[in-house]
């Protein structure tokens, strides 16, 4: 069963970050063609305004979901910090569970509007496709944003009372360190 998490968990993991990816390289690149094309050329793609939107929305909740693996949303541990550990913990399960129970709703409730968008036949204006396509993105990454909360509640409840803030921290500075360059190789004292 082991496995099995462990390939859900990587799945989840690239699904969620290269449609971040790709959904901010792709609105980026059509709005800067766009402008190109309406200052250089005095017309414009008609399209490519509603699916820059669209691409962005999708970046944006995807990059989100990614960002419950890396621990990157803000935690504000100071108050945290200064309760006894067990009390702590038990606070941060709290916070897990439930931001897992409104993550699993709005998955679920974003399905229910793909149904009703279904019923309904509605296509997008510029795109004219059915709106349920770009509306997939809020079971989408909803899902994979309530698994991440779920995997930390498990986290949580797994580690123990004393090292449940510091591990918080650490996942904190570690991002930082990440994003800032400063990590280091051990062998050759290489930035990475």
């Amino acid at each position: 069963m082991g496995k099995f998490f462990s390939i859900l968990d990587v799945g989840i993991a690239a699904f969620n970050r290269n449609l971040a990816v790709l959904g901010m390289i792709t609105g980026t690149t059509l709005a800067f063609v766009n402008v190109v094309m309406r200052y250089a050329f005095d017309s414009s793609i008609t399209w490519a305004g509603e699916l820059t939107n669209y691409a962005f929305i999708w970046g944006m909740l995807f990059g989100a979901a990614y960002g419950f693996k890396r621990g990157i949303h803000i935690q504000v541990t100071l108050l945290l910090s200064k309760l006894p550990a067990p009390i702590a913990k038990a606070f941060m399960l709290f916070a897990y569970s439930l931001s897992f129970i409104y993550l699993a709703f709005m998955s679920y409730f974003g399905y229910q509007l793909i149904l009703i968008l279904q019923d309904m036949n509605e296509m997008s204006i510029d795109l004219n496709i059915p709106m349920w396509i770009p509306t997939l993105v809020l079971p989408l990454a909803f899902a994979g944003a309530a698994y991440r909360a779920g995997e930390k509640v498990f986290e949580v409840a797994k580690e123990d009372a004393d090292k449940v803030i510091k591990t918080a921290e650490d996942e904190i500075i570690h991002d930082t360190s990440e994003r800032s360059g400063a990590d280091v190789q051990e062998e050759g004292g290489e930035p990475l």
